[in-house]
């Protein structure tokens, strides 16, 4: 059955019948009020869900690593794939806002039975792995700041399923307003240890330009996809497309393309929020252990032990454990959130919301908990380093359809994606998977 619109998109097979996140679907009033900026207002905070993702604890091991590894030298890679994720977060808000539907809805509607669910298999790998990193990053910070075992700390992460159940009773903007609060306190831990390392910012900035090693280079060129997996997250392809129907911006074309303008504003700016926190981890390890030959630094736990003596500050260890566990903790409750908008929108299961959730959690958390303890303490960089590998390698799966479905105008009527737009997002596209194909390729020929 075909699902017609106000705005002239007939493309799709059949209705949706149950709306994204029903529970909290369009729960945030936008219409009736008569300020642009108060409309604006309300469709603040998505895009700093969606942040939360490319600033979570893998990116900060690949970071760390590539920082202490290469110098500012990878500080391109950030910058690149921060473009390449704004460009994907806004065709995910055009995507839900022409259509209705999630990225998770739309594939189980264009495509045969056998190919969503491989396209919902490959998007619950990527959320086991976001997973791993996020329960490894938390459970990290706790140890670092409170002295609680990796073990303990890993089953306290999975208690972030009670909190998002508990604030969503409140109201969304309750679930936003923690994540802001959290990023908030990341910034300022941040800016605080930039200060005290004070690094180079001549290098800093040269390190933003391109540079053709980081291709040729099998080492650099694995570190890079890291924080290419790490920013750029096939989960958040899938959670933005959910979470901006929480705003009830009406169905007229007009309500339609302004709530579009509001949504991509609103992930334009958080996204740069990320991309200069991304930035700040980075410079940090370049300053504080690249230029003193200390290059081998990976371990969250080691880079945490060695601020102190390093910076000359004892406050530096603590800044960075508070933003580590701060990150975790907002990573986890987005993690969750896509968990749920993947399970819902490509198996189009009907049960209660806190039941939903505690589906998709154990799903995902059940593995990276097994995982984290079976490798403990030791060896938890190789392993977030490598499930922001595997992120980047399972991108292509959720970019692809993205950038065809939001190229469709039989799909997307009237706010159907421009050409150049498309163009663009179609060379992210096969970028992606051109680098994916040499990753694997350099891995074979090391292993033959």
């Amino acid at each position: 059955m075909t699902d017609p619109t106000s705005d002239g998109a007939t493309g799709w097979k059949r209705r949706s019948s149950v709306p994204s996140m029903s529970d909290v679907h369009r729960s945030v009033a936008v219409q009736g009020m008569n300020s642009s900026w108060r409309r604006a207002a309300a469709f603040f905070g998505p895009g700093y869900l969606v942040a939360v993702g490319y600033m979570d604890p893998g990116n900060w091991a690949t970071s760390i690593a590539g920082g202490s590894r290469f110098g500012y030298t990878l500080l391109v890679v950030a910058l690149i794939s921060n473009i390449m994720a704004i460009i994907l977060q806004s065709l995910c808000a055009r995507l839900a806002i022409a259509s209705g539907r999630d990225l998770a809805q739309a594939c189980k509607d264009a495509y045969p039975k056998a190919v969503s669910r491989t396209l919902w298999a490959l998007a619950e790998v990527a959320i086991i792995a976001t997973d791993i990193a996020e329960v490894i990053g938390t459970a990290i910070g706790l140890n670092l700041l409170f002295g609680i075992p990796l073990e303990i700390g890993v089953v306290i992460t999975a208690l972030d399923v009670f909190l998002i159940l508990y604030l969503q009773r409140l109201g969304f903007r309750w679930v936003e307003a923690l994540v802001i609060v959290l990023l908030a306190v990341i910034a300022v831990c941040f800016v605080l240890q930039i200060v005290l390392a004070d690094p180079n910012w001549g290098d800093v900035i040269r390190g933003f330009a391109p540079t053709t090693e980081i291709v040729t280079n099998p080492e650099m060129l694995y570190l890079a996809l890291g924080i290419l997996g790490a920013t750029v997250m096939p989960h958040n392809l899938y959670l933005h497309s959910g979470i901006v129907q929480t705003r009830n911006y009406g169905d007229s074309l007009p309500e339609k393309r302004e709530a579009l303008k509001f949504a991509t504003i609103d992930s334009t700016v958080a996204l740069m929020f990320a991309l200069c926190v991304n930035a700040s981890i980075l410079i940090l390890a370049a300053a504080t252990f690249n230029t003193t030959g200390r290059t081998e630094i990976a371990e969250l736990g080691e880079a945490h032990s060695l601020l102190a003596p390093m910076l000359g500050a004892a406050i530096a260890p603590t800044l960075f454990g508070i933003a580590l566990l701060c990150c975790g903790i907002n990573s986890t409750v987005t993690a969750t959130l896509a968990g749920q908008i993947v399970m819902e929108g490509f198996l189009d299961i009907k049960l209660p919301p806190w039941l939903r959730r505690l589906i998709t959690r154990a799903i995902a958390i059940i593995p990276a908990a097994a995982i984290t303890i079976w490798y403990g303490e030791s060896g938890t960089a190789q392993l977030l380093i490598l499930t922001q590998v595997i992120l980047s390698l399972q991108l292509s799966f959720a970019v692809f359809p993205l950038v065809m479905f939001t190229a469709d105008r039989r799909k997307m009527g009237d706010l159907v994606a421009p050409r150049a737009l498309i163009a663009f997002a179609f060379f992210i596209a096969f970028v992606i998977a051109a680098l994916n194909i040499k990753l694997l390729f350099d891995f074979l020929a090391a292993a033959a």
